[in-house]
This record gives structure tokens, C-alpha cells and sequence, in this order.
């Protein structure tokens, strides 16, 4: 059973939502976050980022309580403006994405902290307990979220009819930002928020797709405001957490890639011949990505290499052994390079499946790493297989799209 909450969203002014909506600020280059805050005096940035052309003498620390609360006045200001209002009645809010050829269709609404307690909403990754309290003291502190968790589920049919139904009328907002992806939204209320409501409750599990701490810190949080408040169980918006819904076949799962910086003291040829222990072989012609799973590519020097999983090393009765993130972690990475934690060792670096294979060859062209691999994408069934086991994903190992924007719809928490 899927709950979904209807909330009343704090959102742009139809006329501003295409300058408001922004993609988080780390994921922008410092030149072009920059040139957005000068530009832009509408950005979401602007509010997650508030201090931009304060002096260093008045800047707070980063992630401190000091810079939360800018963060605070930064969107009550956005709000007394105008620029950002809040719906007066409860809604859900339907949401499409439409990037090179891809519709990413969902729901937005608040997801249960309940369920993810419970594990009705599931989990595939680890989360770092330092990050898990510093995001919860944040959203404390400023008392919203702006960046849904992505909450992938099985396909329904009759979901799918509502939402046609649904995206047949002009949606809300309808617009094109610079890196030609498409957003448009729809706001639903009365009848159909109360069927799409309905539809969920007979979907069962959902899995995070992305967004692991923001959804465990919301649980911390919900627990917290419960015992400060004693509301156990009441219907808050803080025992509920900003997420979108989507069909798990809507989804697109692309490979997250790794380069290195040591050789450890080998030859090429050497290494090569210590691959050759675990796997087959093949020189390529070029840059291509693998083709299907346990299929590896190397890049050493500009030389590409295919290396194909013997059978010995491949455990198909452990859904984490079996994952080729794992497989090279284990078969290469460690033994090999010497790289035992990818989450602290500066020897290694991630690709994103943006880039793919492409990325590899330009981070070694320009000296920065020595070698790359590339990895088949893993799949949904895999992802799904690992969370029903209550296992943990390898590091690293999934780029999931739809990449949702900040600002459209903001939750408040202390409602």
C-alpha cells in the first residue's frame, strides 16, 4: 500500500516558474552558478545559496545553523515578494519531464515516513549518519523541503488512465529550461486527487529510486518534531516527506563509470596480464560502451579493452556479489589498485552516465587519471532485488533520470 499525502504547495507564480525552478547548486560549474545568481534574480539558487556577493567577513560556515537560518530568511523573502505563494487548498501534483526523447511522468505528494519506517518503502544504499544530521537540522531550521525524494513502483494501469486523464488539460506550468529539457505540471484536486489517492493504495512496495538521505533525514526529523510536539501519529506534514511517484518502467537507468589515478606501480602490459586471471579479453577498436551485463571496458593510455566475467567470479545467488560495480570492486579495484573504500579513497572518481564513456577518455586525455572502466547499466530488477534482500548497493552504482529541479513545489514541514 502506497499512502499519498496532498499537500498545499508553496510554488512560483505561473509567469516565474521557468526562472525560479532550479537543478541543485552543486551540480552547477562555479562560473555558471555565477553568472545565474548575477542574471537570475528569481532563482531558487538564491535561496539555497544566500549569500552570494556578501563579503567573506559576514559569510557563514558552511552547513552551519548561521547559514541555515539565511537560508530561512532568504525564502521568507521570496515569499513576501510574491514570487513563490502557497495553494490554499490541499493537492497532488502531477509532473513530466521530457529530456532527449524521454517523458518522465510521476506524482508529486508527500510519501509516508510510516512506510519508509516499516520498510513498505525500501531501500538499496547506505546512508552516512553525518550527512543524515546535518540535512535533518537543516530542514528543521528552515522548515522546508524543495527536492522530492524519486520514488520508483510497479507499473499500473490504473494510474496510467488517471494521469492521461489528468495531462489531457493544459498543465500549470509548461516550460523549456536552457539544457533543452522540457517541464510541465499539473495541479490536481477534488475527485481526481482523490482516485490517483486510491489508485496508489493497491500499488504495494515502493523504492527509492534517489534521494536516500533526504528521506532518511526526513524520518529522523518526523521523530524529533513528534516528541517535541507529542503529535505521535497525527497528521503533520512532518510525518510525511516530499516525494515523486513514478512508474519504475518510466524510469532511466544509466551506468555510473569510474577512473583512477594509480597505476600501482604497473605496466600496462602488466595489468593486463593480471585481468587476464579473472577475465576474457578483448582489444577494441575505440571508446564504446559494454553491450550487456559482465561485460567490462577499460581504458588504459587511450588503449580500450573488453573484459568478460569468467563464470567462477560470478555469484548469480547473491544480488550484490553479482552486480559488475561489485565484480570490479572485488576482482580489480582491491586486489589489483589497491582501492579498498570507494567512498574515501582519493585514488578513484565517478562518471556520471551523462557522460558515459565519452568522460572516461576525456578525464585521461587531460592527465587527470590513468585508467577508466565502463559498466553495463544495472538494472530495475536489480536495484528491486537488493532492497528486498535489505541489502546495500555498491557505491556508485546507478545515475537514475528523471534529475527532478528545486522550487517547483516546496513542502512545508511544520504544517
Amino acid at each position: 500500500m502506497a499512502k499519498l499525502k496532498a499537500f498545499k504547495a508553496v510554488r512560483p507564480t505561473r509567469d516565474k516558474a521557468h526562472l525560479v525552478a532550479s537543478r541543485p547548486y552543486y551540480t552547477y560549474k562555479p562560473n555558471i552558478l555565477s553568472a545565474k545568481l548575477e542574471e537570475n534574480p528569481f532563482t531558487f539558487i538564491h535561496i539555497i545559496n544566500p549569500e552570494f556577493n556578501m563579503s567573506e567577513e559576514v559569510r557563514t560556515e558552511p552547513n552551519s545553523t548561521a547559514r541555515f537560518e539565511n537560508v530561512k530568511s532568504a525564502y521568507a523573502d521570496f515569499c513576501a515578494q510574491g514570487i513563490l505563494q502557497k495553494d490554499e487548498e490541499e493537492a497532488l501534483y502531477v509532473y513530466q519531464q521530457t529530456k532527449d526523447g524521454n517523458e518522465y511522468l510521476g506524482v508529486i505528494a508527500g510519501a509516508s515516513v510510516d512506510e519508509y519506517n516499516n520498510g513498505s518503502i525500501k531501500k538499496h544504499e547506505a546512508t552516512i549518519t553525518s550527512r543524515e544530521e546535518m540535512f535533518t537540522n537543516y530542514l528543521d531550521i528552515v522548515g522546508f523541503n524543495a527536492e522530492p525524494v524519486l520514488l520508483s513502483h510497479r507499473k499500473s494501469e490504473q494510474v496510467d488512465d488517471l494521469l492521461e486523464i489528468i495531462c489531457a488539460d493544459r498543465p500549470e506550468y509548461e516550460f523549456t529550461t536552457s539544457d533543452s529539457v522540457k517541464h510541465e505540471l499539473w495541479v490536481v484536486k477534488d475527485i481526481l486527487k482523490e482516485q490517483l489517492i486510491k489508485a496508489y493504495e493497491e500499488i504495494g512496495a515502493i523504492y527509492i529510486a534517489d534521494g536516500h538521505h533526504r528521506s532518511a533525514s526526513s524520518a529522523r526529523l518526523s521523530t524529533l518534531l513528534n516528541v517535541r510536539n507529542k503529535t505521535q501519529n497525527i497528521d503533520k506534514n512532518y510525518n510525511s516527506f516530499l516525494g515523486y511517484f513514478i512508474d519504475e518502467s518510466r524510469l532511466n537507468i544509466l551506468a555510473f563509470n569510474r577512473v583512477i589515478k594509480t597505476m600501482n606501480n604497473l605496466s600496462e602490459s602488466e595489468i593486463i596480464e593480471r585481468f587476464k586471471e579473472k577475465f576474457e579479453i578483448t582489444e577494441l577498436d575505440g571508446a564504446v560502451s559494454p553491450t550487456k551485463r559482465h561485460d567490462i571496458h577499460c581504458c588504459i593510455s587511450g588503449n580500450w579493452y573488453k573484459l568478460t566475467c569468467k563464470p567462477e567470479i560470478i555469484n548469480e545467488d547473491d544480488a550484490v556479489a553479482c552486480i559488475d560495480a561489485e565484480i570490479l570492486t572485488q576482482e580489480i579495484l582491491s586486489p589489483i589498485f589497491g582501492i579498498e573504500d570507494l567512498k574515501t579513497d582519493n585514488n578513484i572518481s565517478f562518471i556520471s552516465g551523462e557522460e558515459g564513456h565519452l568522460g572516461i577518455e576525456q578525464e585521461i586525455q587531460k592527465q587527470r587519471y590513468k585508467i577508466g572502466f565502463a559498466l553495463f547499466p544495472v538494472s530495475m530488477e536489480e536495484v528491486k532485488r537488493v532492497a528486498d534482500d535489505n541489502r546495500i548497493m555498491p557505491p556508485k552504482s546507478t545515475w537514475v533520470e528523471p534529475k527532478l529541479r528545486s522550487g517547483l513545489t516546496i513542502y512545508t514541514i511544520n504544517e
